[in-house]
């Protein structure tokens, strides 16, 4: 068995407040194991922490009206480089961040971290960003109505590399993880307001449904996730985003 102590949660958004939610999901996740097949879990908000805080600094601050919600990091995403749908190019040359990034410990010899010199493509952050920046122009635009984090902080690999999302966990370890993932979530609702929690995908549409059971005042909705597993996407995934959030009810700029 794995556990998770080493590669436990910091959800850290800088605030105080936001603060003792880092803490307390740290807590919470430390006991938690995680067996075969899983064999390597990443945790980018400690290792690529000096990125995900300047994140946080620069564009976290504050009550939001959207809150987008995606999974979990992906290994050539937010593994790398401690932001949500962290596609390296969109990080460093759109929201303007590039930090020094640690290694994760330990490392799976198939995914090994480059920080910000990863050569690898992530094409789900490269369609959310890209989409982001053709309706918003600017990131203090896109971020001055939303917020993008992820649901669970942390990326499970298995003996090949392959990643292994939080719905493929046994269901004893769903259980424990969610129930720590939910109230971190919960908690960063309570402290940004958002009147909508749109979840990127399936996934982060029912944990925001359970997660936010009996809360007032936030809207949740589903938009299509960006991945190129899907032949959805894949025909022209900012149309699909555009039409989910206009039946939502978020209005999107244009102009």
């Amino acid at each position: 068995m794995r556990t998770a102590l080493a590669h436990c949660a910091v959800w850290s958004l800088v605030t105080d407040s936001l603060q003792r939610i880092t803490d307390d999901l740290n807590r919470d996740l430390a006991p938690l194991q995680f067996g075969a097949p899983v064999t390597h879990v990443y945790n980018p908000l400690i290792y690529a922490r000096p990125a995900w805080d300047a994140y946080c600094r620069r564009y976290g601050q504050g009550e939001r009206r959207v809150l987008f919600v995606g999974m979990n990091p992906g290994p050539f995403g937010m593994a790398q480089v401690g932001v949500p749908f962290g596609e390296v190019s969109m990080v460093r040359d759109w929201l303007g961040i590039e930090e020094a990034i640690g290694q994760p410990t330990p490392m799976h010899p198939k995914r090994p971290i480059h920080g910000f010199a990863c050569a690898r493509s992530e094409v789900s952050g490269q369609r959310f960003w890209s989409w982001a920046r053709a309706r918003y122009h600017t990131p203090e635009r896109f971020f001055s109505q939303c917020f993008v984090t992820n649901y669970c902080p942390l990326c499970f690999m298995d003996a090949s590399g392959a990643n292994r999302t939080p719905d493929k966990l046994t269901p004893a370890e769903r259980t424990a993880l969610f129930a720590a993932c939910d109230r971190a979530l919960r908690r960063t609702v309570e402290l940004m307001h958002p009147e909508f929690a749109i979840g990127i995908g399936q996934f982060a549409e029912k944990r925001l449904e359970i997660a936010l059971a009996g809360m007032p005042g936030v809207r949740i909705a589903r938009a299509p996730h960006p991945s190129p597993a899907s032949p959805a996407a894949n025909a022209g995934w900012p149309q699909l985003m555009d039409a989910a959030l206009h039946e939502a009810g978020v209005i999107v700029p244009r102009d």
